[in-house]
């Protein structure tokens, strides 16, 4: 892949696939290929079939897909499942039929068997049973990179899947019933320096601007005294954090050295077509939520509620190999989070 190549990003407006269209515009990318939901819906196999027919794209990097917290997994099952599994396969077959030099598929890190030893290296995939609160999101994408793998083994295709750590970062997703929980931090943390501050037009404005703010949250935000924070689990947890900026790196650099990846590792690659992203450390939710409110200036109280599910207990990623092919992430956790608090605030702003 190179400068002229004809690349699509599939899902460019989200949170991973507009940093990818970021990297690759900064490093000189002419031919870039995007479509918006309205334009084109990866659900519909027609709709996708034409699309590859008249763009005929050389690379492809799937970044689409629905994505959520636990809550949203719990309560939209079907969605998580019947939509993931509808994009992937309509996006990959139609990338091999029209022939594209090479895919790279987005997983998750959640597709790991709940209690595999840490750090999670690459061949644990499929080896003892998922985290329940996440399992219909988890099949979805191991269907994906078992798709990638069959074509790879049956037609000597170049489809690499990679498997992200915790993303956060610009265009991230704020809903607080359906996103994950670092930006579930950020927006709680910053209702409650608002609400300490009685700047009622200012919650308004966020409710305008990242959705509807739950009753629970609200019913903390008015609390006599003082602002209450009510965070799920007990905190006790522990997840790694990546920039977007950092992950679209990886990626980037993954599918310009392609063809030589599959050329030395094609055996390796046909078995397990899977690489971890990620930064290689991790943080108690506790240390995260810390560290999010001192980022955002929120000094009132915080409560856990140990009633509700902490999910998996940890999720740190093994990046031995990448860090072999000589790509480490370079954005701190505090450096992203300020960046990250900074595009929030611009965004109500805009």
């Amino acid at each position: 892949m190179d400068s002229t190549s004809r690349v699509y990003i599939a899902g460019h407006s989200g949170l991973a696939g507009s940093a990818v269209y970021r990297r690759l515009q900064a490093k000189g990318y002419r031919n870039l290929i995007v479509r918006t939901h309205s334009q084109l819906d990866l659900i519909d196999k027609l709709e996708v079939e034409r699309f590859f027919s008249s763009e005929d794209p050389e690379y492809v990097f799937l970044c689409a897909g629905k994505v959520g917290g636990i809550h949203a997994n719990q309560t939209y099952p079907v969605d998580f499942l019947l939509n993931n599994l509808s994009m992937q396969n309509n996006v990959i077959e139609s990338a091999w039929r029209h022939g594209v030099r090479g895919l790279l598929f987005l997983a998750s890190s959640c597709i790991y068997p709940r209690d595999a030893p840490q750090p999670l290296r690459e061949k644990y995939l499929l080896t003892g049973p998922l985290e329940p609160t996440n399992q219909p999101y988890a099949i979805a994408k191991i269907a994906g990179v078992e798709l990638c793998k069959a074509f790879n083994r049956q037609y000597d295709t170049r489809f690499l899947s990679v498997m992200p750590t915790n993303l956060y970062g610009p265009n991230d997703h704020y809903d607080l019933e359906n996103s994950h929980v670092l930006p579930a931090l950020i927006r709680k943390f910053h209702l409650g320096k608002l609400a300490a501050k009685r700047d009622t037009l200012g919650i308004q404005r966020d409710e305008a601007c990242y959705g509807r703010i739950p009753e629970d949250v609200m019913a903390g935000l008015n609390k006599k005294g003082g602002p209450v924070i009510r965070l799920w689990g007990t905190g006790a947890p522990r997840r790694e954090m990546l920039h977007a900026e950092d992950m679209a790196d990886g990626c980037v650099f993954l599918m310009e050295r392609l063809e030589k990846l599959f050329s030395e590792r094609r055996k390796l690659l046909s078995e397990n077509p899977i690489i971890n992203i990620g930064c290689g450390k991790d943080s108690t939710i506790r240390e995260l939520a810390d560290t999010v409110a001192g980022v955002v200036g929120f000094m009132g109280d915080v409560q856990w509620d140990a009633a509700m599910p902490d999910g998996t207990h940890r999720k740190l990623l093994d990046v031995s190999v990448m860090s072999e092919l000589g790509w480490r992430s370079k954005i701190s956790l505090e450096q992203g989070l300020r960046t990250t608090y900074d595009d929030y605030l611009r965004r109500l702003r805009i």
